[in-house]
């Protein structure tokens, strides 16, 4: 009688040995990088395009030249072992007549043959109906994500909230964040279902869980960048959600349409925009050795701009402003029917 109550202690111990094991093999998973190898992540952005698919009187900007810009950065990082992703910060609609007419059909093709990873969804996304947005998502091809933005009805989300890409041995997380501002700047009339959540109290809750699952954790924002936090009367923006919710590697931001010629950083998270309408394309270089961000390099690359915006920011700059990039062939046959198609349009209208 005296042995009974040990062997169901001993039974019982060796039970929750079991279920302690079992839970170990679903804890934060172990990372796929060798410890002392280097690995180079190359992320080019955008934001802010607003139907700037085609370039201006001047030359300037249009999707064909930075079609040739970012597949010269592919190849070269390629060349070097690396891995690229291409992302943007949302506001894709809404500027030009000759894309608004055609639902920015010309911009998300572009940017399918482009190449683009993902995009933020922005607040004038939210300028044609639903209906208009999915079509769109078809056209792109690539995902538009939003952790914030729920149907009321449901209370899901009507955009997925982030993606992990395998680049090479690195698990990469990209999570998107909609301005709150996006209820009072849109269409009202198809944003009466449409519920948009604090992307600070959702991110406290998410970046956690992704953290587990990734390596490098990059949100996506249509949030805007303001100085030292101070946004006034708009929601909060990137600096804020940097301050705020610690773990994210770099934010790639938009909506403010700010050209931040080095990053913001903040709570140790670097704060990227690349300004408008394709004036320039972003791109950070990282390195990640041990399971940390070792090392960055950034810079605002001009795509075809002859004013003056870089001439306070050194030489560089400047040597950048005199190479001319070439329009890329492929961009040029399927963007110059719907340049041609919006034109005759605005004739007739």
């Amino acid at each position: 009688m005296t042995r009974r109550p040990r062997v169901i202690t001993q039974l019982i111990i060796l039970g929750l040995l079991i279920l302690v094991t079992g839970c170990a093999m679903v804890e934060p998973r172990q990372p796929d990088w060798q410890t002392g190898k280097e690995y180079h992540l190359t992320i080019l952005h955008t934001n802010d395009n607003h139907g700037h698919f085609w370039k201006n009187s001047d030359g300037e900007y249009g999707m064909a030249a930075r079609k040739t810009l970012v597949d010269n950065i592919r190849e070269e990082v390629a060349l070097n072992d690396g891995h690229t992703l291409l992302l943007s910060g949302g506001d894709v609609n809404t500027g030009v007549p000759e894309s608004d007419i055609q639902h920015a059909e010309p911009d998300f093709k572009g940017m399918s043959l482009l190449g683009y990873n993902a995009m933020a969804v922005g607040s004038h996304e939210f300028d044609n109906p639903l209906s208009v947005l999915r079509k769109q998502q078809e056209w792109a091809g690539f995902p538009f994500l939003s952790a914030n933005i729920f149907d009321k009805e449901t209370g899901k989300r009507l955009f997925d909230a982030y993606k992990i890409f395998q680049e090479g041995d690195l698990k990469v997380a990209v999570v998107g964040f909609t301005t709150g501002d996006t209820i009072k700047l849109g269409n009202p009339e198809y944003l009466k279902n449409i519920e948009i959540r604090s992307p600070i109290e959702v991110a406290k809750q998410l970046i956690p869980e992704l953290r587990k699952q990734a390596d490098i954790v990059i949100a996506i924002t249509h949030m805007g960048h303001y100085n030292n936090g101070q946004h006034g009367k708009n929601a909060p923006g990137d600096v804020t959600l940097a301050r705020t919710v610690p773990g994210i590697d770099v934010i790639i931001g938009g909506h403010s349409q700010d050209p931040l010629f080095k990053p913001d950083v903040q709570n140790g998270t670097l704060i990227l925009q690349a300004h408008e309408w394709g004036k320039y394309l972003g791109r950070l270089d990282l390195v990640y050795k041990n399971g940390v961000i070792t090392s960055s390099h950034y810079k605002l690359i001009p795509v075809n701009l002859q004013n003056k915006e870089t001439s306070n920011d050194s030489k560089t700059k400047r040597a950048l402003l005199d190479d001319k990039i070439d329009e890329d062939p492929a961009m040029l046959k399927l963007l110059a029917p719907y340049e041609e198609k919006g034109k005759k349009e605005l004739i007739q209208h």
